[in-house]
């Protein structure tokens, strides 16, 4: 997604905090900016050409998401996790993606599945790609599509609309660990663990479907590990 310009921006109050904070949303989730890293409000109104009120507000909604921190007196900046608080997410994350999971196993319809199937092709011919920048966006944008695809076999509005905020996180933690193109030496082994939920979804076996999602949830800790470990490595 590329940055709005100044003037794409001046279309009223709502609409406008709304483009902003979009944008900025975004970024977080590219991990264009790193854990802790300062967010100046003045820097970004003159870079979006609004007034501060508009990147104010986007930072307040962007806080209460848990993207970013607002320090009293001090300022805003992108929030950070302990690595307790990540392996917790995750553990909680997974035990609700194993939920909707196991729903949609017993509530699919053949379309969806062949929606499913359509999208898990798509990530599967991400893994010839040799630009590791373009597998990781890749595998980013059709994670994100593959998993909205099993909460619309779920046929559940609170569930869908809970596990968005926590995607939304989720790609944040991922994208703020400082290793760049996160997930992309994992692609085989993601994708490996997809085709697993699929199956259990085509077979209507709620319970495998449930077990294989969460294990495939809770193991990003693990790669998120082995990716910066990794970086730590390669940067002695």
């Amino acid at each position: 997604m590329t940055d709005p310009q100044p003037a794409a921006l001046h279309r009223g109050p709502s609409r406008l905090n709304h483009a902003v904070y979009d944008q900025l949303k975004e970024r977080l989730l590219e991990g264009r900016h790193s854990a802790g890293e300062r967010l100046s409000t003045e820097e970004l109104r003159i870079e979006f050409g609004v007034s501060k009120q508009p990147v104010m507000e986007a930072l307040r909604r962007l806080s209460g998401d848990g993207l970013v921190e607002v320090l009293p007196q001090v300022g805003s900046r992108v929030a950070t996790y302990s690595l307790r608080e990540v392996e917790d997410f995750y553990l909680m994350f997974g035990g609700f993606e194993g939920s909707i999971a196991g729903v949609a196993a017993i509530r699919r319809t053949a379309e969806q599945l062949a929606d499913l199937d359509t999208i898990s092709q798509r990530i599967g011919t991400l893994r010839a790609e040799k630009d590791s920048e373009v597998r990781a966006r890749g595998y980013r944008i059709w994670n994100r599509r593959f998993h909205e695809a099993i909460h619309l076999m779920a046929h559940s509005r609170v569930m869908a609309d809970t596990s968005r905020k926590m995607w939304d996180l989720s790609d944040f933690l991922i994208n703020t660990t400082g290793v760049p193109q996160p997930l992309s030496s994992a692609l085989d082994e993601r994708h490996d663990d997809h085709e697993r939920i699929r199956d259990a979804l085509h077979a209507g076996d709620q319970a495998l479907a449930r077990a294989e999602m969460e294990r495939h949830i809770v193991g990003t800790v693990a790669v998120i590990h082995a990716e910066s470990e990794s970086a730590a490595r390669h940067s002695n």
